[in-house]
């Protein structure tokens, strides 16, 4: 298996992305935002070739985490935000019911793996769950071992590394697993921040470029982390799941499709308000093909903007839309369907 991740996982480390945007018919405009980790490299490269055509707009975007952007948005100390978790009832009623959310990419929860020697791994569905409990310790468990006939698995402690931030990454992925494991959900449960088995085998790390980087560091670890940071970091060890079909199912733009293609938006509006509801979710995906962790991220914008910093805003939706989508696919996301990017083009209207 490879190691040469971090040469390119600075990148990815970086807390805030600037860049100068939008068009010659705006006067200088500053957007501040903050928020998710998860799609922060995507995100990047938009504001970054959104800039090499366009002036008069700067843009500085703080990956803090999804939990420390929905509470920016609540503070109005930001222009937009960033999250994978959307945002709950509760969340939009303390910002007033004037948020628009939007779903702007979508992508993958991979389990990411250091075991050297050890280039393929498939992690049964009853498995990598009790993995996240902390009731499957070794890496030769009978049960990973069965999964895994001919691969020599080590007798090795399983270090578990988990987020340390209030996080969207994580409630995806702890979402998926209260959707499979009864036992998870009843003892830990889905959300940002949750309550990990208290083991010096759970370590934690912040932000996806941390746990990546920790995972590197750390002999017989295992963590989640979005596809993306995987992908363009060179990171080789990355285990196929075992989705509701049955079938093993490694992570990719296709198997991420697939796994969104159930998924539908609710009819209506969001609590409170007359934006269009865009928030869904895939947590346990139905079909042979589809990856079994996948979701939507989403930016948050305020419906009453200043006049000039809705249009930037809009302009910014616009090109991640069209220009943006197509760089989806090399960095580990997942190209979004027309009849969503129609549906975000009209919810995007909303922000005046």
């Amino acid at each position: 298996m490879k190691h040469a991740l971090l040469s390119r996982a600075t990148l990815f480390g970086a807390l805030v992305v600037t860049a100068t945007l939008s068009s010659g018919a705006f006067a200088e405009v500053k957007l501040i935002g903050s928020g998710a980790s998860f799609p922060f490299p995507i995100y990047s490269k938009w504001f970054k070739d959104f800039s090499a055509v366009n002036d008069g707009v700067r843009i500085d975007y703080q990956a803090k985490g999804s939990g420390g952007g929905i509470q920016d948005f609540i503070n109005k100390t930001v222009d937009f935000a960033a999250s994978d978790a959307a945002m709950n009832e509760e969340e939009l009623a303390k910002a007033g019911n004037n948020a628009v959310l939007l779903p702007m990419t979508a992508g993958e929860v991979v389990l990411a793996y250091n075991l050297e020697g050890v280039a393929d791994l498939k992690l049964p569905r009853d498995v990598y769950p009790a993995i996240f409990m902390g009731k499957i310790t070794k890496w030769n468990d009978p049960a990973i071992a069965a999964a895994n006939p001919g691969v020599e698995l080590p007798d090795q402690p399983i270090t578990v590394v988990v987020r340390s931030d209030s996080s969207g990454t994580t409630y995806v992925f702890t979402s998926h697993l209260a959707a499979i494991n009864e036992e998870f959900n009843s003892s830990i449960g889905k959300g940002k921040s949750p309550q990990w088995p208290k083991s010096d085998k759970f370590v934690k790390s912040p932000k996806n470029d941390g746990i990546t980087a920790t995972i590197k560091q750390t002999p017989g670890a295992i963590g989640y982390i979005e596809y993306g940071y995987a992908k363009l970091t060179g990171w080789e060890g990355v285990a196929m799941l075992q989705n509701k079909a049955g079938e093993f199912v490694a992570p990719g733009s296709e198997s991420g499709a697939a796994a969104l293609a159930g998924t539908e938006f609710p009819e209506g509006t969001l609590p409170g308000s007359d934006v269009p509801n865009l928030i869904a979710w895939a947590t346990d995906p139905e079909g042979a093909d589809a990856y079994p962790v996948a979701s939507y991220t989403w930016m948050i914008f305020y419906k009453d903007q200043d006049d000039e910093k809705a249009k930037a805003l809009r302009d910014m939706v616009e090109f991640s839309l069209t220009e943006g989508q197509k760089s989806a696919d090399a960095l580990g996301y997942i190209p979004m369907p027309e009849s969503v990017i129609e549906k975000v083009r009209a919810a995007a209207e909303f922000i005046q």
